[in-house]
């Protein structure tokens, strides 16, 4: 592709939120107050930014192309009597995923382990979740860690990491801001499933349980998606399936950065709705690192 161009073969399947100077895309999601996607917006509605500066938007599409997902699952002791709702909503988000999706499946205890990737069929995998017993403690950044490097191997350039846990690590060697950093840099969008405590946590619970809500939205925030809490567990499959929809339903937007200067710095971009258009909520990624020389 040559410089300043936007070639009309271009593909949201093929071609991700990249920072090579030539082009950059950035997937925008648009949801409703009850948080469902929207998806008849045309391109006059949508302005973007890279610093303070507005970028002409050459690139604009909305469709569903497949995807590589990584799906985190906790199957830390905690997680014993929510297990089940937990398998449940794998099967939902497979249930409303593209069939050409691609899968890596890892789950997370003391230790996060690879149990399945895309070569297995649906059932294989949900078998080897239901023979998987949930034990030990929560390694859950070493879990993304994986995730993230499971992912580069991925068929397609789209990809996206989805985790179901409290939130809460007690075991992993990686850190809060190294996890958040290494989410930073991947172009890897990320969502969370919070299994959290609607009310106040006794005195006896740990820190981790305590600040699991904060963690993983600073988690998810970082890539441009999101954690939707699931207070009542019996929602946790009905959230499954609707990040799996909303995965499927993202607005791509590109442009060719006005600054075109390898170095290496961050760059921060905003987009905006038009004032005419009804209120919604946006999530998107909300910057990249720029090349360097």
């Amino acid at each position: 592709m040559r410089a300043g161009v936007v070639e009309p073969t271009l593909s949201v399947g093929s071609k991700p939120f990249r920072s090579d100077v030539e082009i950059v895309i950035v997937p925008v999601t648009v949801t409703d107050a009850l948080d469902r996607p929207i998806l008849d917006l045309p391109k006059q509605n949508f302005t973007l930014y890279e610093g303070n500066v507005e970028q002409q938007i050459r690139y604009f599409s909305c469709e569903d192309a497949p995807i590589s997902v990584a799906l985190v699952l906790d199957y830390s002791g905690s997680m014993s009597n929510k297990i089940e709702y937990e398998r449940e909503a794998v099967k939902e988000f497979f249930g409303n995923a593209n069939p050409q999706d691609e899968y890596f499946v890892i789950t997370v205890s003391s230790k996060p382990k690879l149990v399945a990737t895309s070569t297995q069929s649906i059932g294989t995998i949900e078998e080897r979740l239901t023979s998987t017993k949930p034990t030990g403690g929560t390694a859950l950044y070493d879990a993304i860690y994986l995730g993230i490097n499971t992912l580069r191997t991925g068929r397609y350039q789209r990809r996206a990491l989805v985790i179901i846990s409290d939130g809460g690590d007690n075991r992993s060697r990686y850190t809060l801001k190294e996890t958040r950093h290494v989410i930073e840099e991947a172009n890897v969008l990320t969502y969370g499933i919070g299994l959290f405590d609607s009310v106040p946590l006794p005195l006896f619970k740990t820190i981790e349980e305590r600040w699991g809500r904060k963690w993983m939205s600073e988690i998810t925030d970082a890539s441009g998606g999101r954690t939707i809490p699931a207070d009542d567990r019996r929602k946790i499959p009905e959230i499954a399936a609707m990040i799996s929809r909303e995965l499927r339903n993202q607005y791509m937007l590109g442009y060719q950065p006005s600054n075109p200067v390898h170095d290496g710095n961050w760059r921060r971009i905003r987009v905006r709705l038009s004032a005419s258009a009804t209120p919604r909520h946006l999530h998107y990624r909300e910057g990249y690192l720029a090349p360097e020389q």
